[in-house]
């Protein structure tokens, strides 16, 4: 004999409350970019103390760290990078010829996305798809192929966007590697930046960064640390 439950009705409205608050607080999520630390407080980083220059770098390889994206870039094998670019002078550094690459293990040499590669990638999603029996009509005021509104203003924001660091202060930004075929992409890895040029327009010495420092750290420490270490 089939027994049917009914759920009291101050219960379900209760379950219906949640449920529904639960869903706008995710399709509510905001990206939010990350306020940069001094770069020397980051373990991966390459400290000119000549120059007075530091750079730092902050992969968002874990979804922990990824979660404040609204996109999943993992899905769409790219990886982004925090780039944090501390300047302890008393001149501004310029960044217009600013130049990065990530180097992998096996010498692979990676250039940063630009927007209009990020947009292809999240407007062709990988992957067969699965066959419907019948057609599918796409809904109207949706081409297929295109990429949100909030996702293109997401990538927007979140790429370094800046052409120069005032002296005494921080800039940063993310920047997206293709690391598409590549299964462990951190261990070996290398960051080099080059094109920062000090107020004579004389280039700096090249940056490089082993993201063997970033891998190595402390778990607390491959978070963004909540005060600069004590000098």
């Amino acid at each position: 004999m089939l027994r049917f439950h009914f759920i009291p009705r101050r219960a379900a409205v209760l379950a219906l409350f949640v449920s529904v608050a639960s869903g706008v607080s995710v399709a509510g999520k905001e990206f939010n970019l990350p306020t940069p630390h001094p770069a020397p407080t980051y373990p991966a980083r390459d400290q000119h103390t000549d120059e007075s220059v530091t750079v730092a770098v902050d992969p968002y390889d874990m979804p922990d760290k990824a979660a404040i994206f609204t996109t999943n870039y993992a899905d769409e094998d790219m990886l982004p990078v925090y780039v944090v670019i501390t300047n302890d002078s008393d001149e501004t550094v310029t960044l217009s010829g600013m130049k990065a690459e990530f180097i992998t293990a096996s010498r692979t040499k990676i250039a940063p996305a630009t927007q209009d590669d990020l947009y292809r990638r999240l407007s062709h999603p990988k992957g067969p798809k699965a066959r419907l029996p019948i057609p599918i009509p796409i809904p109207a005021g949706r081409p297929k192929g295109t990429v949100s509104t909030k996702a293109v203003d997401e990538m927007q924001r979140a790429q370094f966007s800046a052409r120069a660091v005032e002296p005494h202060s921080t800039q940063a930004g993310f920047l997206f590697f293709d690391i598409n075929g590549i299964e462990n992409p951190l261990p070996g890895a290398h960051f080099f930046l080059t094109g920062l040029r000090n107020a004579k327009g004389e280039d700096l010495y090249y940056f490089e960064i082993a993201l063997e420092k970033y891998l190595s750290a402390p778990q607390p420490e491959k978070a963004h640390p909540a005060e600069p270490p004590a000098k």
